[in-house]
């Protein structure tokens, strides 16, 4: 009986290591800049793809030339806030910082921190003034021209083994100082998906 119980034991390892060397796998490294689909899902690419249009159109309204006539400067923008109401998980912080490199990579407008950041820097600040010689003084911050804020949305449609999934990106810029809506724009994907 001890024998039998043995090489059951042993015929039960084997299987196992045939079943995880048949379950191996494999990791390639590819370019981030390579699309890659594996679903209708939104991705990395669609996040890139949006932020760039939507921030090229918002910066060729005349809002832009005309700030920087009454100002001498360039206009800066705070980010509100870009709230996901898809159907599904969408890291919007990858999305936010898409818009933030569209923008400065355009060389037309410039950031200013909010929210946690910026609570995060004023922190940082203080304890300068505390321990650091040439700490930079409180009160020296550049105010927000402009809020930027927006939401993606999304609609499902399936029938059969086809699917067709929906993004509608909408982002809007307010000038802080006036309430007026200097520009509004909308950007939208829609992906087919066949099993």
């Amino acid at each position: 009986m001890l024998n039998f119980t043995k090489k059951i034991a042993t015929l039960t390892l084997i299987g196992a290591a045939v079943i995880s060397a048949g379950c191996a796998t494999k990791v390639t490294r590819v370019d981030p800049s390579e699309e890659i689909a594996l679903s209708d899902q939104w991705n990395a690419k669609d996040s890139e793809l949006v932020a760039t249009e939507m921030i090229n159109d918002m910066l060729s309204f005349p809002w832009v030339t005309e700030f920087e006539m009454d100002n001498n400067r360039r206009p800066t923008v705070i980010i509100q806030r870009i709230s996901n109401k898809s159907h599904e998980h969408i890291a919007i912080d990858t999305f936010v910082n898409d818009i933030k490199r569209a923008i400065i990579r355009s060389g037309k407008a410039s950031f200013v921190a909010g929210g946690e950041e910026r609570d995060a820097v004023r922190d940082e600040r203080r304890d300068q003034e505390l321990n650091s010689k040439d700490a930079k003084n409180m009160g020296q911050e550049k105010a927000a021209d402009f809020a930027l804020s927006g939401s993606i949305n999304s609609i499902v449609d399936e029938a059969g083994k086809k699917r067709v999934t929906f993004y509608q990106t909408d982002l809007k810029l307010i000038d802080m100082e006036s309430n007026i809506e200097v520009w509004n724009g909308q950007k939208k994907i829609q992906k087919l998906q066949e099993r």
